[in-house]
């Protein structure tokens, strides 16, 4: 027997039974474990185990010895919970106890079952429990997200993961349901349900792969502890683990999204992403970048991480083989040629350190975009900022000049040249260049006329003061162009962003459909501070205005700009300088690509309605020609007999051709009634009236539309505390009633027809234990006209489905179609609940009906 020893006694041993649902066979599991340990000669006791009445369960407690329950009494009620102190008094080697997230009664000597777990181990007894993947803490919100199931039975993920040994019960989600849909799981009052709500087969699946997960990572766990035990730091490419670096800059979506593809090809790959900080604290990257790139690793289902470091290669080499990472993805740099042989890149010394991990180098469009440019021969200073700064150069060059004059006795040349230094430097940044040259000669000249010896002249009788004057002009003309070019290409860069940005995400929206002409216009005028925008389309010599904003005065200036041959911009108030120009016909090149879609989106609709126009007229031609024939040509038949007076007719032959007429009125009744509701459903035309609705009385009113033989073959099921459904009365019926039908005519055993809620809606099934119908074909037989070859000729035009489904998604729900497990088909109609407190429309029994 394992364990650690505490409090001088070895703690027993924990292995726990892990399942992603009820009846998967956690329970069955640990007591065939328990039968191996007592054949082995092993002390083996079951404290607590909840067959469920599972025969398979009760017999496997056979053989086995079971200790009596402790009887705890809460507000009058005896029930059975596990007893604590007989089982420490008995100290078995080994003890079953199922259900290890059970909730004890009030009055127990814990309030959760793990709790008892936790006391029966310290006292040194090993235990063999058992735990579904929905009752695991950290995945609480995860399950009620996928379920719609709120878990109020949890336990803390460290007491699961403290465990010596879990063992997953695993089985396939289609297997789970036949099980349940044979009465091994749940009586069979409840089958129905839980196959409706709990056990469909997407909350299996999820379930199943969280399981699958969650035990994955604690694998991970354990392996990560075993390499740290014995000093293994190279890796095992146990499982692929991708790292992706990022810096924050434009090239980090397409890294990730590769590292992603990267990870995905593996199978069960794992992605993290990480972003080296500098380690002197100095933020290096766009914060607002990257929260941008972490939400996409996450969304990608991977992790974002941050490290320290002053070396980038060598903290991604460390941070890669502490999460034993396979590969490691890093973009090609951004800088020059030029640069990187100057200084070597990243990418070189991360490869030359990586060892056995694998290094991608990604190239992207920022590869090698910083380039030497020539400067813009224009500013990008307004004039204000020109006229601060000459401002600025006239009243600063005489102040400091009477201030220099007053501290005279305690400045040199050099202080007060300094000063003029401080001065031209303050010009260049308000005003540009020109402005702090006029500074800086206004402040030599001051300084020569005032503090150079002789004062009061413009000349100098030392070698020192000519080369300390001339050297602070230089000096300061050379900060001022320094800084006049900074200023300058700070604010293109600036605006060269913001006009990147604006394109960028118009060409996306464009690209998307998100962006209509209207809304492309609109935000021209906004960006360029227009009156208005027109877009004028020329064709046959002749205008044609196809999309305008804003308003314009009959006195204000009016450009063209032409886009394409045929169109033109029209723009209405300020005059746009060449940069803006050059902008502004990208923005019109996107416009004329939306305007294009449009109407590009228009014809398509209109093929679209007009081949579904076609097919709706060439089936409904089909189904007149032949399947209305039918009952009118019995009752032309009938009818004709009856009105023959050569024919001698018996009372039985008369009431048999009557019944021929009325059977055949009332399938042509039917078969109208359908077409009419389709035609309604086609034009847009039917409103529901939504009202809280009693799904039991309308089930009854819709078994009425049956005959007497096919009304006895459906069984219906009773859900207590269930609220009424916002619905329309009229329609509801409507839809009810065709699933019947369609269902009695095509099921062979009985129907089933039982109602449940989830998560806020109303769900109605209509289960049949026919042949069904193939995955493949289950959303093509609610097409109008379709009955899949499974009806012969006259039984109907192959709309009901398509009306059943119309009317319920004009109620605001839906009509899909699940496989019965057996074999059959169940149609699901699930409606939004009526509000908390609304009264029902009155129920009615199927005699009032």
């Amino acid at each position: 027997m394992g364990g650690v020893i505490m409090g001088g006694m070895a703690r027993g041993t924990l292995r726990i039974y892990l399942g992603a649902a009820p009846g998967v066979g956690k329970t069955f599991a640990a007591l065939g474990e328990a039968h191996r340990r007592r054949e082995r000669g092993c002390d083996v006791v079951v404290g607590l185990v909840e067959t469920h009445g599972r025969p398979r369960t009760v017999a496997a407690l056979d053989g086995l010895e079971v200790l009596p329950r402790a009887a705890v009494t809460h507000r009058g009620v005896t029930l059975a919970e596990l007893d604590v102190d007989a089982l420490l008094a008995r100290r078995p080697d080994w003890v079953v106890i199922d259900e290890l997230a059970h909730t004890n009664v009030p009055g127990s000597r814990h309030a959760k079952r793990w709790q008892d777990v936790e006391q029966v181990l310290d006292a040194g007894i090993n235990v063999l429990t058992t735990v579904n993947v929905q009752h695991l803490e950290s995945l609480n919100d995860v399950v009620e997200q996928i379920t719609g199931v709120p878990q109020q039975e949890t336990v803390p993920d460290a007491v699961v993961r403290r465990a010596d040994q879990i063992e997953l019960v695993d089985m396939s989600p289609e297997a789970l349901r036949r099980r349940l849909a044979h009465g091994n799981v749940y009586a069979a009052e409840r089958v129905d349900a839980a196959l409706g709500n709990w056990f469909r087969i997407g909350n299996l699946t999820a379930l199943r792969e969280l399981a699958l997960l969650w035990l994955a990572d604690r694998v991970d766990e354990g392996l990560r502890t075993y390499k740290a035990e014995h000093a293994i730091d190279h890796v095992w490419e146990a499982r692929e683990r991708v790292v992706v670096a990022l810096t924050g800059g434009p090239e980090g979506e397409t890294l990730i999204r590769r590292a992603s593809r990267v990870a995905r090809r593996s199978g069960n790959g794992v992605l993290l992403a990480v972003h080296v900080l500098s380690g002197d604290g100095l933020a290096g990257a766009s914060s607002g970048a990257l929260r941008a790139q972490r939400s996409l690793v996450e969304s990608l289902g991977g992790s974002y991480h941050q490290v320290v470091g002053d070396d980038v290669a060598e903290a991604l080499l460390e941070f890669a083989r502490g999460v034993d990472a396979t590969q490691l993805v890093i973009g090609t740099s951004r800088r020059t040629r030029w640069a990187r042989a100057l200084r070597g890149g990243i990418g070189g010394r991360v490869i030359a350190g990586s060892g056995e991990i694998d290094v991608h180098i990604v190239t992207h469009s920022a590869a090698g975009s910083q380039r030497w440019r020539l400067p813009r021969s224009q500013g990008a200073l307004t004039a204000r900022r020109h006229w601060l700064g000459w401002l600025l150069a006239a009243v600063g060059v005489p102040v400091l000049a009477l201030s220099c004059i007053a501290a005279q006795a305690a400045l040199s040349l050099a202080s007060v040249l300094l000063v003029f230094v401080l001065l031209v430097m303050a010009v260049a940044i308000v005003g540009g260049l020109w402005p702090a040259l006029a500074a800086a000669v206004a402040g030599g000249l001051v300084a020569n006329w005032f503090f150079t010896a002789p004062t009061g002249r413009l000349t100098v009788s030392q070698v020192d003061d000519v080369v300390s004057l001339f050297g602070g002009v230089v000096v300061a003309v050379a900060v001022a162009a320094v800084v006049d070019r900074s200023a300058r290409r700070a604010t293109a860069a600036a605006r060269s962003r913001a006009e990147t940005a604006m394109l960028a995400s118009l060409s996306r929206s464009v690209l998307a459909g998100d962006r209509g002409l209207p809304s492309l216009l609109e935000q021209i005028r906004e960006a360029f501070g227009l009156r208005s925008v027109t877009m004028v389309e020329t064709a046959e010599g002749r205008e044609q205005t196809v999309g305008t904003c804003g308003e314009h005065g009959a006195d204000e200036q009016v450009e063209d700009v032409a886009v394409t041959d045929t169109l033109t911009l029209r723009l209405c108030g300020r005059a746009l300088p060449a940069g803006d120009r050059r902008v502004l016909v990208s923005f019109a090149e996107q416009a004329a690509v939306a305007l294009q879609q449009g109407r590009l989106a228009a014809q398509a609709a209109e093929a679209s309605r007009l081949a579904a126009g076609n097919s709706m007229r060439n089936a409904l031609l089909a189904a007149v020609s032949h399947d209305l024939r039918t009952p009118l040509a019995g009752i032309k038949a009938a009818a004709s007999a009856l009105r023959t007076e050569e024919l001698e007719l018996s009372e039985s032959d008369r009431a048999e051709l009557v019944a021929t007429v009325d059977e055949s009125a009332d399938r042509l009744t039917g078969l109208v009634d359908n077409l009419l509701d389709m035609s309604r459903l086609q034009a847009g035309v039917v409103t529901p009236a939504a009202a809280p609705v009693d799904l039991a009385a309308v089930v009854s009113r819709a078994l009425t539309w049956l005959e007497p033989t096919e009304r006895r073959r459906v069984a219906r099921g009773e859900a207590a505390d269930l609220p009424p459904a916002l619905a329309d009365p009229g329609l509801l019926e409507r839809v009810v009633a065709n699933l019947l039908l369609n269902a009695a005519s095509h099921a062979t055993g009985g129907l089933h027809v039982d109602a449940s809620r989830l998560d806020g809606r109303v769900e109605l099934r209509v289960v049949d234990r026919g042949p069904g119908v193939p995955a493949r074909d289950r959303d093509r037989m609610f097409a109008p006209f379709q009955r899949l070859g499974d009806s012969p000729a006259g039984q109907g035009v192959g709309l009901g489905l398509a009306v059943a489904r119309g009317l319920t998604e004009a109620m605001g729900g839906t009509l899909t179609a699940e496989e019965t497990p057996g074999g059959g088909l169940t149609m699901v109609v699930s409606l939004p609940a009526a509000p908390v407190g609304a009264a029902p429309v009155p129920r009615l029994t199927v005699a009032e009906a």
